[in-house]
């Protein structure tokens, strides 16, 4: 049986009442993609630092505090953490150990109670199309491939794909990108690349939301869509997200910040 989705849709939750056809569609699209394959998604799903020293940063951390490094952090369903992070910091180092890219660290990092390191390959294939998601501050576009082929080669990596093209639209239009969707990505402004990396990181299943200053190249008001869609699409799964910043200054709501 397909683990059942709550939706709250109220006056005093992210989905107001401009966004909650939105946030139902999304819903809808998450409980017919249970059923029509099967798959049933961990909304639970934990991470879990423990005690995370990067070799490459040991002696800078040896004398200066951090709330994340060396300490035990356990992130859950629904966590909207915030990662305020200098430059020099290991901020990006932080996106890749989460993501399980790098290993080059004293300490573990787990998902769900397992160390990963421990994670097979085809497991964590796996994880990364159906429970996390992930924007890159180098945003990791293949540059000679559209904006839509981007967006469409991530949305089909499962057999029934999450969003509808018709859902890319949607999203493309309120960022403002729809108009350069056919274009490769490396003529595309980095803006505009950005917004495209949103969108592909949006179209998947995902229980956690992981980015790298997402919104470093955007204006005001797009960031402030970006945010806006990124809400919407995290109330809808009833996932959580790590947000890594500058300065703190972000349009997007936490319940959970930490100095880096």
């Amino acid at each position: 049986m397909p683990q059942k989705i709550l939706l709250r849709l109220n006056n005093n939750n992210p989905c107001n009442n401009k966004t909650n056809a939105i946030c139902k569609r999304v819903a809808l699209c998450f409980s017919i993609h249970q059923l029509t394959t099967g798959l049933i998604f961990p909304l639970f799903m934990q991470l879990h630092l423990q005690h995370i020293i990067p070799f490459p940063l040991r002696d800078r951390l040896a004398s200066r505090h951090s709330d994340i490094w060396g300490r035990e952090m356990l992130w859950s369903a629904g966590d909207k953490v915030q990662i305020i992070a200098p430059s020099g910091t290991g901020k990006t180092t932080l996106v890749h150990v989460l993501w399980n890219l790098r290993h080059d660290y004293a300490g573990t990092m787990q998902y769900d109670g397992t160390e990963v390191r421990q994670i097979s390959p085809v497991r964590l294939a796996e994880m990364r199309q159906q429970e996390l998601a992930v924007v890159f501050q180098d945003l990791r576009l293949f540059p000679k491939l559209t904006g839509r082929e981007n967006i469409e080669l991530k949305r089909n990596m499962s057999r029934k794909p999450f969003c509808s093209s018709r859902d890319v639209e949607h999203m493309a239009e309120r960022l403002g990108v729809a108009n350069v969707l056919h274009q490769t990505a490396n003529t595309c402004s980095y803006g505009e690349q950005q917004r495209i990396a949103i969108i592909r990181a949006l179209v998947q299943p995902f229980s956690w939301l992981i980015m790298d200053e997402p919104f470093s190249h955007l204006d005001k008001q797009n960031t402030a869509i970006a945010s806006q869609l990124i809400t919407e699409a995290c109330h809808a799964r009833g996932a959580g997200f790590v947000l890594t910043d500058l300065d703190g200054n972000t349009t997007l709501i936490c319940n959970k910040t930490f100095q880096l």
